[in-house]
């Protein structure tokens, strides 16, 4: 409740009327705790950590903070007693202090409050404690990726998986609880449009941060929510970092350097890794089709090979003028190659005419790059604890070109024999720039506001080629080549307000955004739009007895359509089928609501969510016969057209759990999963598709002597429907362990993901007149061994893993 001044002094004034003595009236003054949580060997800031305040003798929870970013504390309103001070730190013991508060002494000021990282007694050897390898909070999970054994060769697609409601499919597409509307940040600004996860190490990460239902601060894009990637930064005095080499099955090799030095007032950092790999994969495709009364029946079957090629480099400095005042710049560079080749048979039966055998190729080449350069600055007030001013801007440049080809290799003489080849040339520019600043009123009561602005120009090509005879060179289409200028300029600024009462504590916020974008196809067409929009959101929180708190959220967010989804560019995955985008297509806005809780006892946490995202004009993806192609292209085929439209409204609801269980000293148990509710607007507008559904994953990690860490784990998605047909099941099982050797200074991990080889993707889908079924199996199951070695005081994740308490960190955007 916020007390106007005028009021406030009408009550002191009839307190003094009533005759309370100034010794009695300052003994009912509230008085205040505050410090400021420190690594006892770093004596770096704590963050994010739990704070809290337990009356004597009964232990009753009266208060409870978490600290800012530079560690720093206040509990407030606090009435005179004596009192237990409890801090709980990720990864460090439990720290504890006694205090009494009385007229003579109405606050305590404890100064820097030093805390010792935990240990654990096993077999008279002590293993430092180590974050666990998934930590749920309400309303965010975060990956701590060194100390799950399974990213050892992977990529940050295959940490995804571990996340509760997560979908991750066979080109790297995330989607969370059945949206595949999902905004990646890279340490916490927007990442680089062509960043594929399928090919990201995950040795790169720190962290991956994710947050279903975020608030006024961050962005509205993204209904599905937020992907954080934390990229590695030590911070320790002298030399630390890791050298990692990992070789896999069948030509797989991953290689990362982190490495960090801090000097005085100045911490350099960097990173480089590479990664090298060839995937054997199959695919089946069935497809039938009927036009101007005929039915035409495809069968494809093939085998595909893909090889994947990712250099990255990392370079970045941060300088401390004060311990209030910190500059980082950071430049990074990136290079992908990604080239896939299917060779496959296609039978063709058109009508009652003899089936038509081909033997075909399809190819795709990937070349493209990302340059960023990124700098923040941050101020802090020592004498005003919670005060703070950030300001940013980044600069992303992505390209690169696309070339896809198809041919016919062999068949029947009345087919086309002329290759197909599409280059399709980009270029994004992604400039941005913020500013955030917050502002405590009291030592309950906090503002905060930003400004952000967005722009993204990307001008490029497609050009349509094709080749008469084998070995010709590829000539020009006018008819099929186009040139394309895209451009979107997005102004933001928001407004929040929070506030503690006791056990109860409000946040509300909002956020307003402009979009206002130009799009021009030459020469179909262009595109334009205008579009205002507020986005409310709040959070209502308490703490209850017995280490339990209690959430209420509510968002709302929206949905922009990207620019090939714009754009009416026809892109051909093969010679019969396309992706075209829609020019009217507008953005798709949901309302979610989320209420969590969270209870903790001495070796369980246990997160509880019930959720429900409600979207109105719904993007969907359609998959249809394009009939005039089909007539003009003169081949017993027919040609599909893939494109996207705003129709219906979809909605999700169910809930989500997950639990952590130290069952022995020697063995730890993480389980999460949801189950929902999905229901989405069919093809024909005339109803709905809906089904139960849900996501499962359980991680048993285990000690079975003082330097070996095993893990073994398992995730299951269950099957999805979308507007025109189902996803079926995905499963599989991963088993990983990790030897550290010489002292700690060093670690071997061995890997074998999709131990039983099930993981495969199964399409079913339906439009008037056409139906297809497409299966896929790409190489799952692989073995990897990986060497690391550990430099200065960065040291290999331990056998034993803390339990997760409290928030691991956040970011804005």
């Amino acid at each position: 409740m916020i007390i106007r001044p005028g009021r406030q002094l009408l009550g002191w004034l009839l307190l003094l009327a009533l005759g309370l003595l100034p010794g009695a009236l300052a003994a009912q003054t509230p008085g205040t705790v505050a410090g400021t949580l420190l690594d006892q060997r770093t004596r770096q800031p704590l963050p994010f950590a739990n704070v809290l305040l337990l009356r004597l003798p009964d232990s009753t929870v009266v208060g409870n903070a978490q600290t800012l970013e530079n560690g720093s504390f206040t509990l407030a309103g606090v009435k005179q007693g004596r009192y237990l001070l409890r801090a709980e730190v990720l990864g460090y013991q439990p720290a504890r202090r006694l205090m009494a508060l009385d007229a003579a002494t109405p606050a305590v000021r404890l100064g820097e409050w030093l805390v010792a990282p935990a240990a654990v007694q096993l077999g008279g050897v002590v293993v430092q404690g180590e974050k666990a390898a998934v930590v749920t909070e309400l309303g965010k999970t975060v990956l701590n990726v060194d100390k799950d054994l399974n990213s050892a060769g992977g990529t940050v697609a295959d940490m995804l998986q571990k996340v509760p409601a997560v979908a991750v499919d066979e080109n790297g597409q995330v989607s969370l609880r059945g949206n595949a509307s999902v905004t990646l940040y890279l340490d916490g600004k927007p990442a680089p449009s062509n960043l594929r996860l399928d090919q990201l190490p995950a040795s790169r990460l720190e962290t991956i941060e994710v947050i279903t239902n975020p608030g006024a601060q961050y962005s509205a894009q993204g209904t599905g929510g937020i992907i954080n990637l934390v990229q590695k930064k030590q911070v320790q005095t002298g030399w630390n970092g890791d050298a990692l080499a990992t070789v896999g099955t069948r030509d797989k090799y991953t290689a990362s350097l982190n490495l960090n030095r801090q000097v005085g007032k100045f911490n350099f950092f960097g990173s480089a890794d590479g990664l090298n790999n060839w995937f054997q994969g199959s695919s089946a495709l069935q497809q039938v089709a009927t036009v101007d009364g005929y039915t035409t029946r495809t069968d494809q079957t093939g085998q595909s090979a893909r090889h994947q090629i990712n250099y990255n480099l990392r370079l970045g400095a941060d300088y401390a003028f004060s311990d209030e005042q910190r500059l980082t710049l950071t430049v990074q560079g990136n290079k992908q190659d990604f080239r896939t080749t299917q060779d496959f048979a296609t039978l063709l039966t058109h009508a009652t005419a003899p089936p038509i055998g081909l033997q075909n190729q399809n190819l795709e080449v990937d070349n493209l790059y990302t340059g960023r350069i990124a700098g923040n600055y941050r101020r802090t007030w020592v004498a005003h604890p919670g005060r703070e001013l950030t300001a940013s801007a980044t600069y992303i440049l992505d390209g690169g070109t696309v070339t896809t080809q198809q041919r016919v290799l062999d068949g029947s003489a009345n087919y086309s024999r002329q290759a197909r080849q599409q280059l399709l040339d980009v270029t994004i520019h992604l400039p941005s720039a913020q500013v955030d600043y917050v502002q405590p009123l009291d030592d309950k009561r906090r503002w905060g506001a930003g400004l952000k602005t967005d722009l993204l120009v990307t001008p490029g090509s497609e050009e349509l080629a094709v080749q008469p005879m084998a070995g010709a060179d590829f000539v020009r289409q006018e008819a099929g080549s186009y040139h394309y200028h895209y451009r979107q300029f997005i102004p933001q600024a928001y407004g929040s307000y929070q506030q503690k009462a006791g056990a109860w504590e409000y946040q509300a916020g909002l956020r307003a955004e402009y979009t206002g974008l130009q799009a021009q196809v030459l020469p179909t067409g262009s595109a334009n739009q205008r579009i205002f929009n507020l986005f409310p959101s709040a959070t209502v929180a308490r703490t209850l007895p017995h280490e339990q708190r209690l959430q209420l959220g509510y968002s709302r967010r929206l949905n922009r359509p990207n620019f090939l989804q714009i754009i009416a560019l026809p892109i051909y995955s093969d010679a019969r089928n396309y992706v075209v985008g829609n020019p009217d297509l507008r953005p798709e806005y949901t309302h979610t609501v989320e209420l969590g809780h969270q209870v903790a006892w001495k070796a369980t946490t246990l997160n509880t969510t019930l959720f429900g995202r409600f979207a109105s004009q719904s993007i969907q993806s359609l998959r249809t016969i394009d009939t005039v192609a089909t007539r003009l292209s003169g081949q017993p085929d027919f040609i599909t057209r893939t494109s996207y439209a705003n129709f219906g409204n979809t909605a999700s609801y169910g809930l989500e759990l997950s639990l952590t269980q130290t069952l022995t000293t020697w063995w730890k148990l993480t389980a999460n999963g949801s189950f929902y509710h999905n229901q989405v607007a069919s093809y024909t507008g005339d109803g709905t598709r809906a089904n139960f559904t849900g996501t499962a994953y359980l991680l048993s990690s285990f000690s079975p002597t003082k330097t070996l860490a095993v893990q073994a784990s398992g995730n299951y998605r269950a099957p999805l429907v979308v507007p025109q047909g189902r996803l079926l099941a995905v499963y599989g099982v991963d088993v990983a362990l990790r030897q550290r050797l010489f002292h700690d200074r060093a670690a071997l991990t061995l890997r074998v993901s999709d131990v039983f080889n099930t993981r495969r993707q199964y399409t079913q889908l339906a439009a008037e007149g056409l139906s297809t079924n497409l299966q896929t199996k790409y190489e799952t199951r692989v073995s990897y061994l990986g060497f690391t070695w550990f430099l200065g005081t960065h040291k290999p994740a331990g056998s034993i893993e803390n339990q997760p308490a409290g928030d691991a960190g956040g970011f804005g955007g």
